[in-house]
């Protein structure tokens, strides 16, 4: 059975397909997640997952471009964008707690991205709570 974060990890992927620039990833998303055996809670949880970031991408990416300091948008990694990209759906839209949202997404970035990924999404995300607001906890 598959956890919330290969949940997440498998969101990762689709969204880093997706910015390469396979807009029809969308297509095969119940193949994708059945071939990570992510089936009923966990495949509803992706499927809102994805979908709800595409859905709102460009506010999920003004968001992030208006947080970036010292970074050109254009110069965060594909993989590190989906992590971030995710975390602000789940902060902003969803409204879940920054601080389980925030480690989440620095344990993706530890798994998947590159070994400095950690601390800048951490910076990223923390400076996103802190200036987009939430009704949770950092």
């Amino acid at each position: 059975m598959a956890t919330i974060q290969q949940a997440r990890r498998a969101v990762v992927g689709l969204l880093y397909a997706y910015d390469l620039g396979n807009v029809d990833i969308s297509k095969f998303l119940d193949t994708i997640l059945e071939g990570e055996k992510i089936r009923n809670r966990k495949k509803l949880f992706s499927y809102e997952l994805f979908n709800g970031t595409i859905d709102n991408l460009d506010k999920i990416d003004d968001i992030i471009k208006r947080n970036l300091k010292d970074w050109e948008y254009e110069s965060v990694g594909k993989v590190e964008k989906a992590i971030i990209r995710i975390a602000v759906y789940e902060m902003v839209e969803l409204g879940k707690d920054s601080k389980i949202v925030i480690n989440e997404a620095i344990e993706l970035s530890k798994e998947l991205a590159d070994e400095r990924a950690p601390k800048f999404i951490n910076a990223l995300l923390d400076q996103i709570y802190k200036s987009e607001g939430s009704s949770h906890e950092a």
